[in-house]
């Protein structure tokens, strides 16, 4: 089966970023696991070390659903309609939600990356109160947390919006598949 240029580069750019978001997935696991190991269980209040990590124990299984999943199921979507017989996607819906979607997943994992980390330096060095860590957060400019957060999840939800309903659109009617 021919696969249509525009299709392989869209294939070809969204298993690269699943491959490095596999590296990544693995390594903020062995991040994860060292950096809560400098924060002492005895020495604060119950509670205060699983907040601590919290942030940081989500972006492991976030990177690999986000970065490696999502990304895999999208071009088995694709593939599979193919060989279903439906029409090809145009390559603007490819490029418009390819791009949304893949800056807007690594958007969010690297915030998830600076929130975990911010959390996990805050309390080893000594902020106890989470509405201060949580206010810390880029610099105190909460409208700033606010559009940068936004932006991520919008961008990366409008992505996979717009590539699933590519697909959807590009099957064949039940009644035109041949049997």
């Amino acid at each position: 089966m021919l696969i249509p240029d525009h299709y392989q580069l869209f294939y070809r750019r969204f298993i690269r970023f699943a491959c490095w978001m596999v590296f990544f997935a693995l390594l903020s696991g062995i991040l994860f696991q060292e950096s809560t190991r400098k924060i002492p269980m005895g020495e604060f209040p119950p509670g205060i070390h699983w907040e601590a990590v919290y942030h940081l124990a989500l972006l492991h299984g976030h990177a690999f659903l986000i970065g490696t999943l999502i990304p895999l199921a999208v071009l088995a979507m694709l593939q599979f309609g193919l060989l279903l017989g439906g029409k090809e996607i145009s390559g603007k819906v490819l490029t418009w939600g390819g791009w949304l979607y893949l800056l807007g997943a690594f958007l969010s994992i690297t915030l998830m990356l600076y929130k975990g980390y911010h959390y996990v330096l805050s309390i080893r060095f000594g902020e106890l109160d989470f509405a201060v860590i949580h206010h810390g957060l880029f610099g105190g400019l909460e409208m700033g947390r606010h559009l940068v957060y936004g932006v991520s999840h919008v961008g990366m939800s409008v992505g996979l919006i717009i590539l699933v309903v590519g697909v959807l659109r590009s099957l064949p009617k039940s009644s035109q598949v041949a049997t």
